[in-house]
C-alpha cells in the first residue's frame, strides 16, 4: 500500500496505517435512508480512494443504530400532539459486504450490498382519550445495492478525487414489510422503514486528503445523493426519498506503527420525502455527530476498525426518533 502523504521519514508503516485509517473512516457509502436520523453518517467515500495500490479488496462492516429518543426541532420531547404518530423505538442493524477493484492508482470501483435487520415499535396515531397500544414489526433482508466509481488522478499525489455512483432498488420497498403484532398487525410500515426505498439514486461526491504535520493527517469529503427514478407507476408504491447532502472532516494521529486514532465531524442535511406513502412532515432535518474511532493494521493485508458516533446537534422536522449514539465496526482484506 502507498501513502498519499509527502515523504517524511520511514514510509512503510505509515503507508499501512494511512490506508487502514482511511478505511476505518469511510469503507462504506452512507446507507440509503429516508428519515433524517436512521442512517449512518460516518464518512463514507474517501477510504477506497486513499490507497494508490491496485488490485482487489473485500470488506465487511456492521452498523448499529438504536433510535429511542423522540425529538422535534433541536430538542428532546416527551410526546406528540393528538393526531400525530407516537413512535416508541427503531433498532437498525446494517451488515454491508463490499468488493473494491482498482486497476491502477487513479481509478477504482466499489460494489456495496447491505443486509438490513430492523425492528420497530409504535403506538400509532396518538389519541389522549384512548389507551396506548403498542404495535411492532421486524424484518431481515437485502437492502439497496450501491455501485460507486472513483477517479483520483488529478494530482501526482492522488489525494484529490471525485466519485460517481448509483443506488439500485434491490431491497423490499413500498408496502412490503408489515406489522406483526399489536392493533396494526397486517398493515404496512412507513415507506421510510422498508429495507429499500424503491428508487434509483445518483451519488456524486469529492474528497481531499493530506498531511498537516509529521504525525497528523486530515481529510474532507462531501457526497450528494438524489433519487432520479421511483415507482410512481406502481399502485400503492408512490414514494421518493428526500435528497441527502453529507459532509465530513477528519483528523488522524499516525505516530504509532500499528494503530491510528481518529476524530471525525459528520454533518448531514436531508430534504423531505415525497409521494403518497411519504411522511413528508417527519422525514427531513439536519444532524451533526462527533465520531472518535481507531483503525488497526492486523497484518500486511488485514485491517480492522471501530467508531462511535455521538450526536452533538439535530434540527429535525416534525417528530422523529433519534439515536443517542451509533457504533460502526468492520474489517477489510486485500487479496
Amino acid at each position: 500500500m502507498n501513502s498519499l502523504r509527502a515523504p517524511r521519514g520511514p514510509t512503510a508503516p505509515r503507508a499501512v496505517l494511512s490506508f487502514a485509517f482511511a478505511l476505518g473512516a469511510i469503507v462504506s457509502a452512507p446507507a440509503a435512508f429516508a428519515c433524517a436520523s436512521c442512517g449512518c453518517t460516518l464518512s463514507a467515500d474517501a477510504a477506497l480512494g486513499y490507497s494508490v495500490a491496485s488490485g482487489w479488496r473485500l470488506s465487511l462492516e456492521y452498523d448499529y443504530i438504536h433510535q429511542d429518543e423522540l425529538r422535534s426541532g433541536t430538542q428532546s420531547v416527551s410526546g406528540v400532539p393528538p393526531g400525530q404518530e407516537l413512535e416508541r423505538e427503531t433498532l437498525n442493524r446494517y451488515i454491508t459486504a463490499g468488493l473494491n477493484y482498482a486497476p491502477n492508482s487513479s481509478w477504482n470501483v466499489t460494489l456495496l450490498m447491505p443486509w438490513v435487520v430492523r425492528t420497530h415499535s409504535t403506538y400509532g396515531e396518538y389519541d389522549p382519550d384512548e389507551p396506548l397500544e403498542l404495535s411492532s414489526s421486524s424484518s431481515s433482508s437485502v437492502g439497496d445495492l450501491r455501485l460507486i466509481g472513483s477517479y483520483q488522478g488529478f494530482l501526482a499525489t492522488h489525494n484529490l478525487g471525485v466519485q460517481l455512483g448509483v443506488k439500485l432498488p434491490t431491497g423490499q420497498y413500498g408496502t412490503a414489510v408489515k406489522f406483526e403484532g399489536g392493533p396494526l398487525t397486517g398493515e404496512p410500515l412507513d415507506a421510510s422503514l422498508q429495507p429499500g426505498t424503491g428508487s434509483t439514486d445518483v451519488i456524486v461526491g469529492a474528497y481531499y486528503f493530506r498531511a498537516i504535520s509529521r504525525d497528523f493527517d486530515f481529510f474532507a469529503n462531501v457526497q450528494f445523493q438524489a433519487a432520479v427514478s421511483h415507482h410512481l407507476d406502481e399502485p400503492g408504491n408512490d414514494f421518493r426519498p428526500g435528497n441527502a447532502l453529507t459532509g465530513s472532516l477528519g483528523l488522524r494521529y499516525e505516530a504509532h506503527p500499528t494503530w491510528v486514532p481518529q476524530l471525525q465531524v459528520n454533518l448531514q442535511h436531508k430534504s423531505p420525502d415525497q409521494g403518497a406513502l411519504a411522511d413528508v412532515q417527519n422525514s427531513a432535518g439536519t444532524v451533526a455527530y462527533v465520531s472518535p474511532g481507531i483503525a488497526v493494521a492486523a497484518g500486511k493485508k488485514l485491517e480492522l476498525f471501530g467508531f462511535v458516533q455521538l450526536p452533538v446537534y439535530s434540527n429535525l422536522y416534525g417528530y422523529q426518533l433519534f439515536p443517542r449514539y451509533t457504533v460502526s465496526v468492520g474489517v477489510s482484506y486485500r487479496l
